[in-house]
C-alpha cells in the first residue's frame, strides 16, 4: 500500500545513531533525545508482518500522545513534542530492561496458560476455577524480559529481576507503584468512554536518576480493550468479548495456520484483509479518545513525516 510508511532512512542534523524495532524507527540526535517514527508496520507473535496497515502509525502515536500527556502526573515521561501525527520526540533515556505488563482480567496469553493447567504467572498465584475474560479481583503484574526481534519475550518474576540484578530493589518498588496506577488512570478513561482496559504494558527508563514513563501507552498494539456495554451479560452466557485490540489479527493468524512457530509461514495479507485492520485500528483510536480521527494526508507520508522532523529541528 503506497500510502502506509513500512521502512524510513531519515539523515537528520546532529544524527549520531538509528533503532529499527518492530513497529518504531528511532532516530538519536546529539545523544540526548529521541525521534520515534511510529510507521504502519504490524507485528503478531514477535514476528512483523509483511505488509504496512495505512494510518495504523497516526493511531497508535496519537493515542500515546493523549495518554502520555493524561499521566504526566502520575510519572514523569519521555515525550517533548509530536511535530506529526507519526512522530512523537522525545528524551532519551537508559531503559529498563523489563517490561510491565499489568493484566486486569484472564485473557489471552494468560488465558491460553492458565487453560494448559498454570495457576500462576510470573510468581503470581491465580485462582482455580476461573473463566476466560473473568476479571481479576485486583490487577495483577506479570513483567516480561525484553526480547530481540523475532525472539518471544519471557516471563519474568518479580524476585527474578531483583535476585538477577536486572533492576534493583527499589526501583522496582517504584515501577509497580507507577504500573499499577497507570492502570487505574487507563482504566478510568477508558470506561468513561464506555471500554475495559483489560490488559497492558509499560516500559520505564532513567535520566539523570529520575525514572520516566517511555515508549507507548494505552494503545491498541499495548493494550487489550473490551466493550463495556455487555460484558457481563456475555461472560455469564460464556460468549466471546465484544473487543477492540491487536488480538482480533492474532487470532486471525492462528485461524489461518500461524502462531510464530519455526516452520509456519505468515498467511497472505490480502488488500482486504489489509483495510479491515485499518479500519479496525481507527475504531479503537475514536473509541478510546472520543475524537473523530482525522486521516492526514497519505499521499507521499515519508516526505510529510521528514518535512515535519526537519522543520521541528531547525525551529530548536
Amino acid at each position: 500500500m503506497k500510502n502506509a510508511i513500512v521502512e524510513t532512512n531519515f539523515n537528520f542534523p546532529g544524527q549520531t545513531s538509528f533503532y529499527k524495532g518492530k513497529v518504531r524507527d528511532v532516530y538519536t540526535v546529539n545523544n540526548d533525545k529521541l525521534i520515534m517514527v511510529v510507521t504502519d508496520r504490524i507485528s503478531a507473535f514477535d514476528v512483523v508482518l509483511p505488509k504496512g496497515i495505512p494510518f495504523k502509525g497516526q493511531v497508535l502515536n496519537q493515542i500515546a500522545a493523549k495518554f502520555l500527556d493524561a499521566t504526566a502526573d502520575i510519572v514523569p515521561n519521555w515525550k517533548l513534542s509530536t511535530p506529526d501525527p507519526m512522530v512523537t520526540v522525545g528524551l532519551k533515556c537508559e531503559p529498563y530492561p523489563i517490561e510491565m505488563i499489568v493484566r486486569g482480567y484472564l485473557t489471552g496469553s494468560s488465558w491460553r496458560e492458565y487453560k494448559k493447567g498454570a495457576r500462576q504467572i510470573c510468581g503470581v498465584p491465580l485462582p482455580e476455577g476461573m473463566k476466560e475474560h473473568q476479571r481479576f479481583p485486583e490487577p495483577i503484574l506479570t513483567p516480561t524480559t525484553k526480547a530481540e526481534q523475532g525472539r518471544h519475550d519471557e516471563n519474568i518474576s518479580r524476585d527474578e529481576i531483583i535476585n538477577e540484578g536486572l533492576i534493583a530493589a527499589d526501583d522496582y518498588a517504584k515501577l509497580e507503584k507507577y504500573s499499577l496506577e497507570l492502570f487505574k488512570r487507563g482504566s478510568e478513561i477508558a470506561n468513561k468512554m464506555g471500554l475495559i482496559l483489560v490488559d497492558t504494558k509499560y516500559e520505564f527508563g532513567k535520566k539523570d536518576g529520575v525514572i520516566y514513563l517511555i515508549d507507548e501507552i494505552h494503545t491498541p498494539d499495548s493494550s487489550r480493550y473490551f466493550y463495556l456495554e455487555g460484558y457481563e451479560e456475555r461472560q455469564a452466557k460464556g460468549e466471546a468479548q465484544k473487543q477492540l485490540s491487536k488480538e482480533f489479527v492474532r487470532e486471525w493468524l492462528m485461524a489461518n495456520g500461524f502462531q510464530g512457530e519455526k516452520g509456519q509461514a505468515v498467511p497472505e495479507l490480502t488488500n482486504e484483509i489489509v483495510n479491515q485492520i485499518s479500519e479496525r485500528y481507527i475504531e479503537l483510536c475514536e473509541s478510546i479518545t472520543g475524537e473523530k480521527f482525522k486521516k492526514w494526508d497519505a499521499d507521499d507520508v515519508l516526505k510529510r513525516v521528514e518535512s515535519n522532523i526537519q522543520e521541528f529541528l531547525h525551529k530548536k
